[in-house]
């Protein structure tokens, strides 16, 4: 192996998937490597977006587009300019468009947050992580997500 050149770090925007973009952040500053931060917008909120007048598929992914960006600048604006990244936003099933892309890429590794469910969700619906560690073409780096709490209002008179 000649090293790391590019990383897929897959994106939900939870609390939990902060862990995993710091890590693949962090690796890809230390290696050289590009970083690319990656969305998918599943079926089910595309679905929405192509049956409201309102709201077209193209303007989803341009929000989420924004959205990754503001994601990366709140949560890391201490490494992003110390990075090559590559925001990425697509349409599809997550674990596959994951798969997919790390395929089309030929990234190294996929570094992605877990939170580690169990017991009877876990058997029937899975994880998006678990999905993808059982197809990916490259080694998948798990990393434990937190839960963070959300910062409380200052009581300020």
């Amino acid at each position: 192996m000649d090293g790391i050149k590019k990383i897929l770090a897959p994106v939900d925007f939870s609390n939990v998937c902060k862990s995993g973009v710091r890590y693949a952040l962090e690796l890809g500053r230390a290696q050289g490597a590009e970083v690319i931060v990656y969305h998918v917008i599943g079926p089910a909120e595309a679905w929405l977006a192509k049956h409201d007048e309102f709201f077209s598929l193209a303007e989803l992914v341009a929000e989420k587009k924004q959205q990754l960006a503001k994601f990366l600048a709140e949560n890391f604006a201490d490494i992003v300019s110390q990075v090559g990244i590559r925001e990425v936003v697509d349409v599809g099933v997550p674990h596959s468009m994951i798969v997919e892309k790390a395929q089309q890429e030929e990234a190294d590794i996929i570094v992605m947050s877990t939170f580690g469910a169990s017991g009877i969700s876990h058997m029937t619906i899975g994880s998006v992580t678990e999905k993808v560690v059982g197809r990916a073409p490259c080694p998948v780096l798990t990393v434990r997500g937190e839960l963070a709490a959300e910062p409380e209002e200052s009581l300020s008179s």
